[in-house]
This record gives structure tokens, C-alpha cells and sequence, in this order.
């Protein structure tokens, strides 16, 4: 059954001030913060989405397809790194000017944007296998990286922000730089596995470690 207009509008204003909240809180923001942002009563809030994750995927469903349609995207430039590295900065730049979208993409090996996540690995894959094929990605960097460098990046991004705007890309080129086959290159060791992925994003909890000596 369609929403009367007067609460379809409800629901507009609560999904731009929910994407203007977690843009720079990121995943953190409440339900009572959209609201207030909004400036409308949490029970309203509360009413079209019962739950923050609902809100969430109103908001960010349609914006991690457009991180799809960027990897498919990079799949057609004239060389597989042009097409990894052009994807890296421009994700990285999305992510950096949007808290929530860097959480949202994050968490795609997650069952919430599960969807997403089976629709750009495959893309990313490809990508890294021609980049392999072409002798410019050095071999023993693989797609499970690609989360890390992303989470590591980007956190630079939003604890540099207030004091030096765009200082994340100093250190992005430095990775690229070492993304990049050469003669010399040494080894990185094991590629991480996507549970090492997850727990990483989550935020690794460390073993006990037994009292005794």
C-alpha cells in the first residue's frame, strides 16, 4: 500500500538527514541522531524503519551499486593497473568523503550487503588476475588486501580531516607505489583470508594470555 504524501515526505527527509548523519559519523549514529538531524520525533523515525540496519540499506544500497558500476568501469580501461589503481583512488576518495559509505563498504562480506559484495568481488578479482597477466601487480598481492589497504587508508582520511584535508592520499600513492611488480620486489608473506578479512573489520579481539610464567 503506498505512503500517504505527507509521511512518503517523512520518509524522505529521515533518508537525507540519515545519509548526512552517517556521512560523518559513520555506522556509529543512532536512530535518535537522524531524528534530531531531521527534526522530526525518534517515534517517527522509528515508525518507517524499526531498525538502524533498515535504515542503513535505504540509504546505502543504491551508492554501493555505484561502487559496482565503478569497478565494472575499470574493467574497460586501456591497462588493467590504470583501471586497479583509477578504482583505488576514486573509492577511496568516496569513502573519505563519507564516513557511512566507508562503513557500508567494509562491510560487504557481511550477510547485510551480501548482494553487493557477490557483485564486485568477481569484478575486482578479474581486474587484479589481468593486472597479474600484464606484469604491472606484483604477484603476491591478492583481492583480500584490497579491504585492508581501503580501511587503512581511509582511517587516515577521517582522523586527518580537520587539520590536513586530503593528507590520505600521500599515503594511498605510497601504497600504489608498492602495489606495483618490480624486479626487486620481496615477499609480503601470506595473503590474508577473507575470515581474517572480517575479523579485522570487526575489530580483532587478542587471545588470553595465561598467567602463569
Amino acid at each position: 500500500m503506498p505512503l500517504r504524501r505527507d509521511a512518503q515526505r517523512n520518509r524522505e527527509r529521515i533518508v537525507e538527514a540519515a545519509g548526512e548523519v552517517f556521512a560523518t559519523r559513520g555506522f556509529a549514529a543512532t536512530l535518535d541522531d537522524v531524528a534530531h538531524h531531521a527534526g522530526v520525533g525518534v517515534g517517527t523515525v522509528y515508525r518507517r524503519f524499526p531498525t538502524k540496519e533498515e535504515l542503513i540499506d535505504a540509504v546505502f544500497t543504491d551508492r554501493l551499486e555505484d561502487l559496482v558500476t565503478l569497478a565494472e568501469e575499470a574493467l574497460t580501461a586501456p591497462s588493467a593497473w590504470e583501471g586497479l589503481t583509477g578504482f583505488l583512488r576514486t573509492s577511496a576518495r568516496w569513502h573519505a568523503a563519507d564516513r557511512g559509505l566507508r562503513d557500508a563498504a567494509l562491510s560487504m562480506g557481511e550477510q547485510h550487503f551480501k548482494q553487493a559484495g557477490e557483485q564486485i568481488v568477481p569484478l575486482l578479482e578479474q581486474l587484479m588476475e589481468r593486472a597479474h597477466a600484464e606484469g604491472t601487480l606484483r604477484l603476491d598481492a591478492g583481492f583480500h588486501d584490497f579491504p585492508i589497504i581501503m580501511a587503512m587508508v581511509t582511517e587516515m582520511a577521517q582522523h586527518s580531516e580537520g587539520c590536513r584535508p586530503g593528507l590520505y592520499e600521500r599515503y594511498l600513492e605510497l601504497v600504489i607505489d608498492g602495489l606495483r611488480a618490480r624486479p626487486d620486489n620481496g615477499t609480503l608473506g601470506t595473503e590474508p583470508t577473507d575470515t581474517d578479512v572480517q575479523a579485522v573489520m570487526r575489530g580483532c579481539v587478542p587471545p588470553m594470555r595465561s598467567s602463569r610464567s
